[in-house]
């Protein structure tokens, strides 16, 4: 086409574009050409931001019906497919997504026949009779893998940890473009019996699926098998999808439906962003007024994955991005000039960069606001809610989240399971977590509150929090907090700490919640807050309590044989040495 200098005034539609790419620089093309992209390809991105192509913004599910409906008149649907078998079938092999679509929707369909082309299971069948022209041409299916830089595998690694804390076994899976997605797959890999319902199967899952990682048995919707629109990868990704009845290939409209998305149960939206503001708003297809990539598949599978049965949608990205000027922070407090909004805040459940997760469905602007600086590039938080003050997000004398890389605290977290079978996670104390700190005070007993804090303590203000928060350094001063999974959320139901007093020794404290009591979580608490004061060079625990509060001084018995203790009548304060206990659990 390219080469034939008679053809003039000519419009292409494509959703990835790879060859091309290769003519967008000669004039003498796009003087004849005009390109029509769904999504922007890397290889485009140049080309898009000199305006040279015309990049069309829609969901992936909506394209098929603009081909259907004639909104998008095609004359000619250019098509690559498998050699025909003995009944006169192609394969449309990895790219079912819009194809099939646009060859029933245009008059005329060309296809390419490339034997290394994979034949593909699902609706991915077109029979010869339906094709109007065949162009045999053999050729290497498009390798879409690139070497990721150093400082991306990082990342890659520390948002995988996140995300793995997130995504249950038995989950499915959704998996957006980009390099970053499919990246944190690799830390999923101690996960069991997950499923994949996605848009695109890239290589990322090779792993999961050589290990039965993906095994697809828990699956609600199609079970056994992974469904997609699309494969894009390397050689061996493509080898392993031929003929392979695992596989089953849909069009774009019924992949990603929202409606056919929630009939998978504990339906997990893994996507990316570019940027994020503190209210929760996404942009997802612009680096400011420079198009990057696409709306793509993001809106529908969150939608989705919110109308699924435990479902719950995960947006992924870097804390900043290099540009000329430095490092520039990738959540802002407002989304930069010209940024396309992809998702509304309404839309977002949680949040991952490399610095944590942020929780931000039901919460309000200000709990979102202190959830996203939390998580933002350490340099960039105090920034963040200065800003966020001067637009009256959040209180005037909020303090910001600490300025360190605090990724030591992931070593303080545990996961135990109660007498009762239900599980508890502790794990230090967050900015973000005032509000849930405040309600769990509100919801206890006033006898339990009495034993804590040896008078009737009514208000457990803002203020209040604000003044404990300040000598929060996690090293010499630690707040631990049990979580308990409630629905799609978690509720603090115990908080311990322990405060330096000086001289090696530490107070410590702790208050369970009231229907949570006599199930070992103090104990635990306990157990935690030593090995973490051992670690930061302390030496006792110092407590004291109230005489009739017989429970707590058993708790300290059982663990600390060879405590002292002081009484003065109504109070007893106790001693504890770290160096009379017997070694136990490895300590």
């Amino acid at each position: 086409m390219v080469a034939d200098g008679g053809m003039h005034d000519i419009m292409l539609y494509q959703m990835l574009s790879s060859t091309l790419s290769h003519f967008v620089d000669d004039d003498g093309f796009l003087s004849r050409f005009s390109l029509k992209l769904f999504f922007i390809s890397w290889s485009m991105r140049k080309a898009a931001s000199v305006g040279k192509i015309d990049y069309i913004p829609t969901y992936l599910s909506r394209i098929p019906e603009m081909f259907k409906s004639g909104r998008i008149g095609l004359d000619v649907a250019l098509i690559q497919v498998s050699p025909p078998d003995s009944f006169g079938y192609c394969s449309l092999g990895v790219s079912v997504d819009i194809t099939r679509a646009g060859a029933e929707s245009a008059p005329v369909v060309v296809a390419q026949v490339n034997e290394k082309m994979p034949k593909t299971w699902g609706d991915s069948l077109i029979h010869v009779d339906e094709i109007n022209y065949f162009v045999v041409h053999d050729e290497p299916i498009v390798n879409s893998i690139r070497s990721l830089k150093p400082e991306e595998v990082e990342i890659g690694r520390r948002i995988g940890m996140y995300v793995s804390q997130v995504v249950e076994d038995g989950a499915t899976l959704q998996v957006g473009f980009g390099y970053l997605p499919n990246t944190v797959l690799q830390y999923l890999d101690d996960k069991k019996d997950l499923g994949i319902h996605t848009q695109v199967v890239t290589d990322g899952l090779l792993p999961l699926l050589k290990k039965k990682v993906i095994t697809n048995r828990k699956k609600t919707l199609i079970p056994g098998q992974v469904v997609a629109s699309l494969c894009m990868g390397s050689q061996e990704m493509y080898d392993y999808v031929s003929n392979n009845p695992m596989f089953y290939f849909r069009s774009s409209d019924y992949v990603n439906d929202p409606r056919v998305i929630a009939e998978n149960d504990n339906l997990t939206s893994i996507s990316s962003a570019l940027e994020v503001d503190l209210t929760g708003q996404v942009c997802a297809d612009s680096l400011g007024n420079q198009f990057y990539s696409g709306i793509g598949d993001q809106v529908d599978f969150l939608r989705g994955a919110a109308m699924s049965r435990g479902g719950v949608s995960i947006i992924v990205l870097p804390s900043t991005v290099k540009t000329a000027s430095g490092l520039r922070s990738r959540i802002v407090a407002s989304l930069s000039d010209g940024a396309g909004l992809a998702t509304t805040r309404a839309d977002v459940d949680i949040i991952i960069t490399e610095y944590g997760i942020a929780h931000l469905q039901g919460k309000s602007i200000y709990q979102r606001v202190m959830e996203l600086a939390q998580i933002a590039h350490p340099s960039f938080r105090e920034n963040l809610i200065e800003e966020a003050k001067q637009r009256g997000y959040i209180f005037p004398d909020q303090l910001p989240p600490s300025a360190e890389d605090l990724i030591f605290l992931e070593n303080y977290k545990r996961l135990v399971e109660l007498k009762n079978g239900r599980s508890v996670l502790f794990r230090p104390l967050l900015p973000s977590d005032e509000f849930a700190y405040r309600n769990f005070f509100y919801s206890l007993r006033e006898e339990t509150i009495y034993w804590r804090f040896f008078y009737d303590k009514k208000i457990f203000s803002h203020e209040m929090i604000q003044g404990e928060y300040a000598d929060v350094d996690y090293r010499r001063n630690m707040y631990l907090i049990g979580l308990v999974q409630k629905k799609r959320h978690q509720q603090i139901i115990a908080i311990g700490t322990y405060m330096d007093v000086g001289d090696n020794h530490a107070e410590v404290a702790f208050v369970v919640n009231d229907d949570f009591q006599g199930l070992g979580i103090a104990s635990c608490l306990l157990e935690q807050l030593e090995a973490i004061a051992r670690k930061n060079g302390f030496e006792a625990f110092i407590a004291t309590t109230l005489r009739e509060n017989t429970s707590m001084r058993r708790v300290f018995s059982r663990r600390y044989p060879q405590r002292k203790s002081l009484d003065d009548g109504s109070m007893i304060e106790i001693t504890m040495p770290f160096s009379d206990l017997k070694k136990q659990d490895g300590k």
